[in-house]
């Protein structure tokens, strides 16, 4: 339990943050702009950087890739998967015309449920976590180049 924690942690840092920059975005009337969900991305990026980064620097002797790839995907989809439901609480018990505003925003003619933008919100979170974990255990990894 103790490996899984710190992952545990940053998702749950990670997922708060999503969500008070998708409730900031929500104050100025931006957030059924598509473009600024690139954002999420550093976000979530931000937070696999640090779980790892800290799990590393506990015990640099029993660091593997694989050590490091499971405490990224697990700290990206705990986020993900908290800020899911945030966004599905959000889009039907706080905002009913959310959907409605958020496909508008991006096509006029587009028919689409909350349960659909819920699963492309999860989705996308999911692929983000992917990337940037490979991304970061670049960063990471331990190194077998031989120095002369």
């Amino acid at each position: 339990m103790k490996k899984l924690s710190i992952a545990l942690r940053f998702g749950l840092v990670t997922s708060a943050v999503l969500i008070a920059y998708f409730l900031v975005l929500a104050l100025v009337d931006k957030h059924t702009n598509p473009a600024f969900s690139f954002v999420n991305a550093i976000i979530t990026g931000l937070g696999i950087y640090e779980a790892i980064r800290l799990h590393k620097l506990e015990n640099p002797s029993a660091f593997s890739y694989g050590e490091g790839f499971k405490t990224g995907i697990i700290t990206g989809f705990v986020a993900t998967l908290i800020f899911t439901i945030f966004f599905l609480f959000y889009a039907t018990e706080i905002n009913n015309t959310f959907i409605s505003d958020l496909i508008l925003s991006i096509h006029s003619g587009l028919n689409a449920d909350i349960g659909m933008v819920a699963f492309v919100v999860a989705v996308m979170g999911f692929a983000t976590t992917v990337v940037a974990t490979l991304t970061v255990m670049q960063l990471f990894k331990n190194t077998r180049n031989i120095v002369k």
